[in-house]
């Protein structure tokens, strides 16, 4: 939100800046618009920055999620296909799964 607000303002004193060029260029509005204009860039491009981190740092744990996420299916399978239905289980209560039993009858899920 902070850095929208930031985007649109920097924005807005660009625009102030570029619409106070054909005037003089020492005048006290050229000066105070170039003022504005640093002050919300340097705003902007610390806040553009941030974000950058932030997406960086989401974008590292969604890796590591997916990473341990492919494992505990990997285990899965590979306990399924062994046989090994302790080892299947631990897994399963990793992914936090219950196993169901194969004769077991429970209800549709409109019932639940």
């Amino acid at each position: 939100m902070q850095y929208e607000i930031a985007r649109v303002e920097f924005d807005a004193y660009r625009m102030d800046l570029e619409n106070t060029k054909p005037e003089l260029p020492q005048s006290p509005v050229t000066e105070e618009a170039q003022k504005n204009f640093s002050h919300h860039k340097e705003l902007y491009e610390k806040l553009r920055a941030d974000v950058a981190i932030k997406m960086q740092f989401l974008d590292e744990n969604r890796i590591k999620v997916m990473h341990k996420q492919l494992v505990l299916l990997h285990n899965a399978i590979a306990a399924y296909f062994s046989g090994n239905a302790v080892a299947l289980e631990s897994t399963m209560k990793q992914f936090n799964i219950k196993l169901k039993a194969p004769n077991s009858a429970t209800g549709s899920w409109l019932e639940q």
